[in-house]
């Protein structure tokens, strides 16, 4: 159990840093111009692999918790007139990118992805799949709502060329999903498994804790349910309660929201159960398998993650990234697209829909680096980043906000584990990974940003 002085003193609201800025630094000032440059660009920088992203925004019962950016199931004519532009956006794109590279992620996000027509999902790997080759084993993988989908529907998905099937459960229990407004699953989750295990694909579940009538028991009979079930992946999301950012989240006050203390139980008892299943810890809230290559990647300290979420080194690309608010994450800029629909769709006509985005300075791309490193893997080597990045150890500490003494602090409370070579999490120091990646932080020291608390 976690000591209560040190919950309060470090549940302090940080970044997730699933990005280096976080999207709050962009700025309108970087314009399609810039990120049409950026384009050119990454087709000589490393990683040279592509990772494509598709946005679809759309749902047809939007969940109270959703920090993401998600809108309710529009008319079949809006619809299509928002498949049009993407397919547009994606040529402007795909012309500027060297046809030599190779794909090694396909991902579907939204919104519910899995509102198109399978068709139409289709049509977009083919788009992207018939321009450029993949490297072995690439990763097609999509979010699937299971509220809405029938047995027909995950068998034509499961023939669409998706590989990786991430199921949005939330929670098995019906009495909180009712209070979020999530539709629980259509089919029998053992019934899913069952027809994707048939075509070979892999299955993750998708879990959040801290909403209403969640308790660390209750919780963790969510949890064994699905140790039952076998996932290839699981991933144990922390609600980030943020109603500046979704306004919904406050019809969620009105049952009540855990507390920071209440959260870090579910995590850890959560954490506990599905070790002692054989399920290894991966970042900051996904559980794989010992077979599973991100195991492979967190023991060599090769652990990557990028917006699709965690990835090895073999599976890392830039992120070109297609839709309604859709951020492309390449190796100097972000660039992310317009947050209205109808503009997004106007700005297509004529070539790329950015409206802000970030290009990053040499020292933000070390940082990125290092805090990319420490929020994967847990641990930093500098001698290990300094082969890597082909730099002095000096200039990379130089270039972070890297405080000797601040991080002495850190080792003094039980966080971290550190010499002058490395520093390592302890075992209560994973639930704050995140304020010991802000302290490296630069654009921290005197940000007005509003972020979430870990727990």
């Amino acid at each position: 159990m976690i000591d209560s002085a040190l919950l309060q003193k470090y549940n302090v609201p940080a970044p997730r840093y699933t990005s280096y800025p976080p999207a709050n630094y962009f700025s309108e000032s970087f314009t399609a111009k810039d990120y049409g440059e950026a384009l050119i660009q990454s087709n000589t920088t490393q990683p040279e692999h592509l990772s494509f992203y598709i946005h679809i925004p759309y749902c047809r019962q939007l969940c109270h918790y959703c920090g993401c950016n998600s809108f309710a199931m529009t008319t079949e004519a809006q619809l299509n007139r928002y498949i049009s532009a993407v397919h547009k956006e994606i040529d402007t794109v795909v012309r500027q990118l060297n046809p030599k590279r190779r794909i090694a992620q396909i991902h579907y996000g939204g919104g519910s992805p899995t509102i198109l027509p399978v068709n139409i999902l289709k049509e977009f790997n083919d788009r992207l799949l018939s321009s450029f080759s993949c490297i072995e084993k690439p990763e097609i993988a999509i979010e699937c709502h299971p509220g809405f989908l029938n047995e027909k529907d995950w068998l034509l998905l499961s023939e669409a060329g998706f590989n990786r099937f991430s199921i949005g459960i939330q929670d098995f229990n019906e009495k909180v999903l009712n209070a979020v407004n999530r539709r629980p699953s259509l089919l029998p989750v053992e019934n899913i498994f069952r027809l994707l295990r048939e075509k070979n694909c892999d299955i993750n579940l998708d879990f959040i804790y801290g909403l209403p009538f969640q308790t660390e028991e209750r919780f963790a009979e969510t949890i064994r349910q699905a140790i039952e079930l076998q996932p290839d992946r699981l991933v144990t999301f922390s609600y980030a309660h943020v109603p500046w950012v979704n306004n919904r989240q406050t019809l969620l006050e009105n049952f009540g929201l855990p507390s920071g203390e209440e959260k870090s139980r579910m995590y850890i008892r959560a954490k506990n159960l599905l070790n002692e299943a054989g399920y290894q810890s991966i970042g900051l809230d996904h559980f794989v398998k010992k077979t599973d290559e991100l195991f492979a990647a967190l023991q060599s300290g090769q652990l990557h993650r990028n917006f699709q979420g965690y990835c090895t080194r073999r599976t890392t690309g830039q992120v070109y990234a297609f839709g309604v608010t859709a951020i492309s994450q390449l190796s100097m800029a972000y660039a992310q697209n317009s947050k209205d629909i109808e503009d997004y769709i106007a700005r297509t006509e004529n070539g790329l829909a950015t409206v802000k985005g970030y290009r990053l300075n040499e020292e933000e791309q070390i940082t990125r680096e290092v805090i990319e490193t420490w929020m994967c893997n847990y641990s930093l080597e500098w001698r290990e980043l300094s082969e890597r990045l082909s730099l002095p150890v000096e200039k990379i500490k130089e270039a972070t906000a890297y405080n000797p003494q601040l991080f002495s602090t850190f080792a003094a409370d039980g966080i971290i584990t550190m010499d002058e070579n490395q520093i390592h999490a302890t075992e209560q120091g994973t639930l704050f990974v995140r304020n010991v990646a802000a302290a490296l932080d630069r654009l921290m020291i005197h940000s007005d940003k509003a972020f979430s608390k870990p727990l």
